[in-house]
């Protein structure tokens, strides 16, 4: 869907435009981005950021989940993740552990979980130029699963803390 298309469907009953649309996880949003730096637990391990944990849970093989943990930087633990065989039951479960390790990022670090409540109500948009339809949106078409991930954990962090 566009970006003209998507300010048209904000209008709703009163007339009023929401807030626009945070499309790509970078710049002032780049906090929003599974590559962030901010440790996560997953299984008893403490990772560097969502994208070492989430990848690290992929893996049944104990070695390389350690070298996805202790990889440099999140795109090394990325490309590392996609050559593993994922556990069996990966593809039932993916959605949630992701729930799980993004939910916990901004649980755990106060200051962002203020940076996320601080998008208000806007829609939250993982646009992205490599063709991730799954988590994201790519030219246009996608699921969007991290952008509606993080708008219910902002709801979330709203909640909890009676904003």
């Amino acid at each position: 869907m566009n970006r003209l298309l998507r300010i048209v469907r904000r209008f709703f009953g009163n007339g009023e435009i929401e807030a626009p649309a945070i499309s790509g996880f970078f710049g002032e949003y780049r906090f929003l981005s599974n590559f962030w730096p901010a440790t996560v637990r997953f299984e008893g391990q403490v990772y560097p950021t969502v994208e070492h944990a989430y990848q690290g849970a992929k893996c049944v093989d104990p070695t390389m989940r350690e070298q996805i943990r202790l990889a440099k930087r999140p795109g090394k633990a990325k490309k590392l993740g996609s050559k593993v065989k994922p556990r069996a039951d990966w593809d039932e479960v993916r959605a949630e552990v992701m729930r799980h390790l993004v939910s916990q990022k901004f649980q755990r670090h106060s200051e962002l979980g203020d940076q996320l409540l601080a998008t208000g109500n806007a829609e939250l948009v993982e646009e992205n130029s490599w063709g991730d339809t799954f988590w994201g949106v790519c030219e246009g078409e996608g699921e969007n699963r991290l952008g509606r991930i993080l708008m219910e954990v902002r709801q979330e962090l709203r909640l909890s803390r009676g904003r």
